[in-house]
């Protein structure tokens, strides 16, 4: 073999055909930050002001649901689990055209339905406290696109769609980190998810009190979540572990946010429930997609997403605008930081759907030669040096065979011609 035989480089692996249903997914995101400039009464790149009635429902089933469901039915692994994706893509698109939108309701109901058939045959094969979370989430996910169909105001229908959201995402932790979360971590989040799910359907019966209730849950399950999430300890790591550590908890935190607004009551004013909403959909749900990324999307696309450091730089920018939005704007009355914290989040977004997409297409990060280590006579503060006579008694003669017992590797080297099989490095 020639050691100047150079290595061929592997053809990169074709795009898989379920990466079509990422599409309605991209262009509900890009349709929701569109409307959400409207709605900020700021210029947007389309002027379609019927978008804004939607977008809620647009981000929420159409593009997190899709995700959601794309994964799920990857882990299914048959064809009819790809019903559920589809669905709920097709309708967020028809809800984004000039249709009757009674046809996009009907679609994102679909694929809800379908979604929760898809966590049935993972139920059976699994029998796992994080399956049925997740199941009661999409049950209470298809529980809001049935009240959105039946004309239910959205304030009423909100804690379907976060605890959709929370259980999927919340059952998704305890299926990861179920060993670092310890063996009863399945039976306390799956009593924390019930209380959850009582919860939301006594907000709609009484939503005075039961609001109240709700944001009360709601802050125990972020609780539970950040005390035995496995990111509390990995936080302490460098690189792609610490980012995914930091966006966990600033999840948590986030959601935090949303319940202890919950407690004070049915989020009524314009500014309580601004910061529900986007609590919840930006700062929890946005974060928990930005530190799974690197997993669910390599899954689904059968391409690499290595981590790289300016990937903080959304997250950053994410966290700072929302800061900016509800503290200063929602809680202080401040109408610019309102205005400049929105925007913020929309550039947010919008930087990690660009760094996400350049770093498939660019693929892994070449590593670093490892530089040469020069022999131990060589090393500063040795002593020592190759030239310098060997003291007598130390190491083997030349052409001496080693001692029996001593490591072989420790013979000196052979003069000649050395010929290694290791394919030189690029």
């Amino acid at each position: 073999m020639s050691a100047s035989r150079k290595s061929i480089p592997a053809k990169p692996r074709l795009l898989p055909a379920r990466t079509l249903f990422m599409l309605p997914a991209a262009a509900s995101l890009l349709a929701g930050l569109n409307a959400a400039l409207l709605l900020l009464d700021l210029p947007a790149p389309l002027n379609t002001v019927h978008w804004g009635e939607v977008h809620g429902m647009v981000l929420a089933l159409g593009f997190v649901g899709t995700l959601v469901a794309l994964e799920r039915a990857v882990a299914l692994g048959r064809r009819a689990g790809y019903l559920s994706p589809l669905l709920l893509g097709a309708g967020s698109v028809l809800l984004l055209s000039d249709v009757p939108r009674f046809a996009g309701k009907l679609g994102l109901l679909a694929g809800m339905a379908a979604l929760v058939w898809v966590y049935l045959p993972l139920w059976r094969r699994q029998r796992d406290h994080a399956v049925l979370i997740q199941l009661l989430g999409a049950a209470l996910g298809t529980g809001a696109a049935i009240l959105w169909l039946g004309g239910v105001d959205m304030a009423l229908l909100l804690p379907w769609l976060v605890a959709f959201l929370v259980l999927s995402i919340a059952g998704e932790r305890v299926e990861l980190a179920r060993i670092c979360m310890g063996p009863l971590a399945g039976t306390r989040a799956l009593q924390l998810s019930w209380l959850l799910t009582f919860a939301v359907v006594a907000s709609l019966l009484n939503p005075a009190w039961g609001s109240i209730g709700f944001g009360l849950v709601l802050a125990a399950l972020a609780l539970w979540l950040a005390a035995h999430d496995v990111a509390r300890r990995t936080i302490r790591a460098t690189g792609a572990t610490r980012f995914m550590a930091s966006c966990m908890l600033a999840g948590y935190g986030w959601l935090l946010v949303a319940a202890i607004t919950w407690c004070f009551g049915l989020p009524g004013t314009r500014a309580a429930y601004d910061t529900v909403i986007h609590a919840v959909f930006l700062g929890f749900t946005i974060s928990m997609v930005i530190a799974h990324s690197s997993s669910i999307l390599p899954a689904i696309l059968r391409r690499p997403l290595p981590y790289r450091p300016m990937m903080w730089a959304p997250a950053i920018l994410l966290w700072a605008g929302l800061l900016l939005r509800l503290w200063i704007g929602n809680g202080l009355g401040y109408d610019w930081a309102w205005r400049a914290g929105g925007v913020a989040n929309v550039l947010a977004l919008l930087l990690f759907l660009a760094l996400a997409v350049a770093s498939v297409l660019i693929g892994e990060p070449r590593p670093k030669p490892a530089a040469p280590v020069p022999p131990a006579a060589d090393r500063p503060g040795s002593g020592t040096s190759l030239l310098a006579p060997k003291p007598p008694g130390i190491g083997p003669a030349d052409g001496a065979r080693p001692m029996p017992g001593t490591n072989p590797a420790a013979r000196p080297p052979r003069s000649g011609l050395s010929i290694s099989l290791r394919e030189p490095e690029e």
